[in-house]
């Protein structure tokens, strides 16, 4: 059985079995979708706490900051003419800064606190996340600057009828239990059910978790020297 793409329906049929109802006499596709995407509300915060793929995303392409400008906000918020960051952007792992145009290596910046008051300079250095928005020096940058955005983001859209795809690897098992496990409670009102189902939806986030921790074990991490601690709270 393939582990890769699968549509609401056939999550939800396996729901209906789980339900026994495999002819969804009551547990229809319209019953069940707005569970579903709970369920699928669910794995993505998942994702994001573990840091696991599909959350973690790099900005494609690049945020362009013209000389002037010292912030790059959501599209909800307009101060002015900013840049914006991706829509699904959740946190910020990483920003990094080189001159635009250039096809230079992204140097790492900084994350504070608070924002020191620095003569403008010929690149940001810092950033801080505030309000939802990211700020730089506030006298900004002498010269324009590439911006790149590791961050983490809501990975799984929801769906939106049983035609819909689901582009998670191994996420079939938990999407199931867990869809399953929300319907017999709130729409079967049957708990020892739900709390079997649910059981069985923590057992399949475990091993999706631990199958990817795993992977993740090969990938090498510099860690900063603690002595940097003192800085991050900025005024450096």
């Amino acid at each position: 059985m393939s582990t890769t793409a699968v549509s609401a329906g056939q999550i939800m049929d396996r729901v209906a079995n789980l339900l026994n109802d495999p002819n969804k006499t009551d547990y229809t596709y319209l019953v069940m979708i707005p569970y579903l995407n709970m369920a699928i509300e669910e794995l993505s915060e998942l994702m994001e706490e573990s840091n696991n793929s599909p959350s973690n995303q790099t900005t494609a392409p690049t945020i362009p900051m013209p000389v002037g400008t010292n912030m790059i906000t959501s599209a909800e918020i307009t101060v002015g003419v900013n840049p914006h960051y991706p829509e699904e952007l959740t946190e910020i792992q990483e920003i990094g800064e080189r001159l635009l145009g250039t096809n230079d290596s992204f140097v790492s910046m900084r994350r504070l606190e608070f924002l020191p008051v620095n003569p403008p300079n010929n690149s940001f250095l810092y950033w801080i996340w505030e309000d939802q928005v990211i700020r730089f020096n506030p006298n900004g940058a002498l010269t324009p600057r590439d911006i790149r955005l590791h961050y983490v983001r809501q990975g799984i859209p929801y769906v939106a009828n049983e035609d819909t795809r689901i582009e998670m690897i191994n996420s079939r098992a938990f999407l199931s239990y867990k869809t399953a496990a929300l319907c017999a409670m709130f729409i079967g009102e049957n708990e020892s059910r739900a709390q079997t189902l649910e059981d069985q939806a923590n057992k399949a986030a475990d091993r999706l978790t631990s199958i990817s921790n795993k992977g993740r074990q090969q990938i090498m991490t510099r860690h900063r020297p603690f002595r940097a601690a003192y800085k991050s709270r900025g005024f450096v």
